[in-house]
């Protein structure tokens, strides 16, 4: 058991923070401003810095190397904001690598190379009005006919909804019940008959699209079809690795505020002296730092146990569960500690603080991870109908 990084890893991690800090700062703050994603240009420009599919394999346009080093670099740019890193989270963690993993052979070579591009982005759309938390509950159906897959239905809470070129869609092939009857299948955008809400307006994640899915008699052709009726258990072993993910953008709120609010505490001056000076000050510092350092420890065990697959569900839900949690209390005790500074919008303290937030509603919230982390522990899946 090895607890260092590689040289590698070490350069990886440094070049990526070099470049966040020096070039997407005031990119973070303009995103803040203005509600829009990032650019087309600097979405390339990720991809020619290779950031696109870090953890892709190189014959699909990727770099090839490991779920560990992928989550090197998304928490350096999530440290920036959620917003400017969420371009990498979708490519290296999130729907894409299902397609990848379980697509047709034409739908991966249409789908992944592009995103490693930066040509395309697919975001997911699991959610629905009547199925959040009991996922399996979904209603959007598909059925096949005469060599296409139609879709029918409604998709909400989609991050990416309305901006992303493609959407990886859970849907229901038949009426059996629960998770047998659920698959997956690859919509474009212009799809006809896809059409999309109102844009959400949420209490963070700006510059994260959100909105919407409809879907009337949508058609597309059955190499779309990602994973058939029986193939839930797949997508949900895909989504743990996103739950890493989203375990590292929670963590990078943290280390980011842990991080300002440090040289803070050692510039501010009150009665006389630096306020780190204080022993109070001093605990919160302390308490703040193990949270963080346990966390990390928590996603990378869970990234490297997985190699080059996909994390176990408990090791996924323990690591994301954590960093949520601590994220939410990391963030609100750096805000707290740099006083009228941290809530003022002129710092982005009280944005890491709404975004943390985010963090452990999305991607299956607090207690469902709770609930996944108690199945793996007892060994079974337990009946929240029952």
């Amino acid at each position: 058991m090895d607890f260092q990084l590689s040289e590698e890893q070490r350069e990886l991690q440094e070049s990526a923070r070099r470049y966040a800090r020096e070039r997407l700062l005031p990119v973070a703050e303009e995103i803040e401003l203005s509600g829009e994603p990032p650019s087309h240009e600097l979405v390339r420009e990720f991809a020619e810095l290779g950031y696109l599919g870090i953890n892709v394999p190189a014959e699909l346009g990727g770099m090839g190397l490991s779920n560990l080093d992928a989550l090197l670099v998304l928490e350096e740019l999530g440290k920036v904001s959620s917003a400017v890193a969420f371009p990498v989270f979708e490519s290296c963690v999130g729907p894409v690598r299902a397609i990848e993993k379980f697509g047709r052979p034409e739908l991966v070579q249409d789908v992944v190379p592009a995103v490693c591009a930066g040509e395309k982005m697919v975001a997911i759309a699991m959610s629905e009005p009547a199925a959040g938390s009991a996922l399996t509950d979904l209603k959007t159906r598909a059925e096949l006919r005469d060599g296409e897959v139609v879709l029918n239905g409604t998709k909400r809470w989609c991050s990416g909804g309305g901006h992303a070129d493609g959407y990886l869609v859970y849907c229901r092939f038949s009426d059996e019940p629960g998770a047998r009857a659920i698959g997956a299948v690859y919509v474009e955008k212009e799809t006809d008959g896809l059409s999309f809400g109102r844009p959400e307006h949420l209490m963070g994640f700006r510059g994260v699209p959100s909105c919407d899915l409809f879907f009337d008699q949508v058609r597309v052709p059955e190499r779309n079809l990602v994973l058939p009726a029986g193939g839930f258990k797949k997508l949900m072993a895909a989504f743990d690795l996103e739950r890493c993910g989203n375990a590292t953008m929670a963590l990078a709120q943290a280390a980011a505020a842990l991080e300002d609010v440090t040289a803070y505490v050692q510039e501010r001056q009150q009665f006389g002296k630096p306020i780190v000076d204080f022993q109070a000050v001093q605990l919160k510092l302390a308490e703040m730092q193990m949270q963080v350092e346990a966390s990390r420890l928590l996603i990378w065990r869970a990234a490297v146990d997985a190699e080059q697959g996909f994390p176990s569900i408990g090791a996924s839900s323990i690591a994301k569960c954590f960093a949520n949690e601590i994220a939410r209390t990391v963030t609100g005790a750096a805000l707290q500690l740099m006083g009228g500074y941290g809530y003022s919008k002129e710092y982005p303290m009280e944005r890491r603080l709404r975004d943390a937030w985010g963090w452990g509603i999305a991607g299956g919230a607090i207690d469902i991870q709770k609930v996944n982390i108690a199945s793996a522990l007892i060994g079974r899946r337990f009946n929240q109908r029952a």
